[in-house]
């Protein structure tokens, strides 16, 4: 299972940013521009709202689960929520918490 999150963050990571590399090549780092294109439609707003509301109960558990279980690293994943998302976030969590989880077990 450890290496299962260690991929998924992997492709949280490069997923998005696969999709993403090709309009900041085309547009460059113009934020107007990618607001006003992140909120071109009704769906897209949707999509955004869906992933905030996601990150930040993704941050919440973190801090609440990652604090019980004492896992190390944790400040990572929220950076990657923060820098990536939650595609890479969350998996890193699992990630990091599975193998803390197996070190002690080992």
């Amino acid at each position: 299972m450890i290496r299962f999150y260690l991929v998924l963050a992997f492709l949280g990571f490069l997923l998005p940013y696969g999709a993403f590399t090709p309009w900041l090549l085309a547009n460059g780092l113009d934020v107007v521009l990618l607001v006003s294109d992140a909120l071109a439609n009704p769906i897209s707003v949707f999509a955004w709202l869906d992933v905030l509301v996601s990150a930040v109960a993704l941050m919440g558990f973190i801090a609440v689960d990652g604090h019980r279980y004492q896992v190390r690293f944790r400040y990572l994943a929220v950076l990657g929520t923060l820098s990536i998302g939650v595609s890479f976030g969350l998996p890193l969590y699992l990630y990091l918490k599975e193998r803390q989880a197996a070190q002690v077990n080992s």
